[in-house]
């Protein structure tokens, strides 16, 4: 008998470290709040949240999930503060074939996020390219296709600190960079061209965080952020 009891007691305490360790959706866990994270979007409603063009986002929360679909702006934005080096986490799900989304970061003019911030590409892709799912849009192709595909839950990671920027895509890292490897406008390092106007050398290192409308529903969750000091 006593050795039952102890047994129950053992199983009802690993499943009280196991929920504090994992959390549930839109949560931070136990660990994350004494690492100094912050939860950017609370699962049930637009706090902090606004179109890029300063619009109330028009699409409701869904299941725990910001939509930027139809929201009315090009990107759905956390616009309560920017961003400089930090490390961003969140979840994202693609809603159909050919999907096309995106989460932009450090993006200095909110009206024009495409030239004036950075993309690290959501699409239903299969081979890896400079616009396919976790390439850091038209700078860096990612290494590997690492994504699940449409309907299924993805774990995207962001982390910028100074000119470095690197890439996760469901705990695998993809793509990094250095913003000072290029000096030249509209130039990548082996000379070909990018989309930039500016050059990327010289471009924001802190800016506002961003979820894109590109025509598809796709769902985010688990938005969260650690500045790195």
């Amino acid at each position: 008998m006593i050795h039952t009891r102890y047994s129950i007691l053992v199983a009802l305490l690993a499943l009280v470290m196991t929920s504090r360790a994992t959390a549930a959706d839109n949560e931070l866990t136990d660990e994350e709040k004494a690492a100094g994270w912050q939860l950017l979007f609370n699962g049930r409603d637009h706090d902090g949240w606004a179109c890029n063009t300063g619009k109330p986002i028009a699409t409701a929360v869904e299941d725990g999930c910001l939509l930027p679909f139809k929201s009315g702006g090009y990107i759905v934005m956390y616009d309560k503060k920017k961003f400089g080096d930090f490390t961003l986490r969140c979840d994202v799900k693609m809603g159909d074939s050919g999907c096309n989304s995106g989460v932009f970061f450090r993006v200095a003019v909110p009206k024009n996020p495409v030239y004036t911030g950075f993309e690290v590409q959501v699409e239903d892709s299969k081979a890896p390219g400079l616009h396919s799912f976790g390439a850091i849009y038209d700078l860096v192709a990612p290494s590997k296709n690492a994504n699940h595909g449409p309907g299924e839950w993805n774990s995207i990671e962001i982390t910028c600190r100074g000119p470095q920027i690197s890439v996760k895509v469901n705990g695998e890292e993809v793509a990094q960079m250095n913003c000072d490897d290029y000096p030249k406008p509209g130039l990548r390092p082996d000379g070909s061209r990018h989309k930039f106007l500016s050059t990327i050398q010289k471009m924001p290192r802190e800016g506002y965080i961003g979820f894109q409308d590109h025509g598809h529903p796709v769902w985010f969750k688990n938005v969260k952020i650690l500045e790195l000091k």
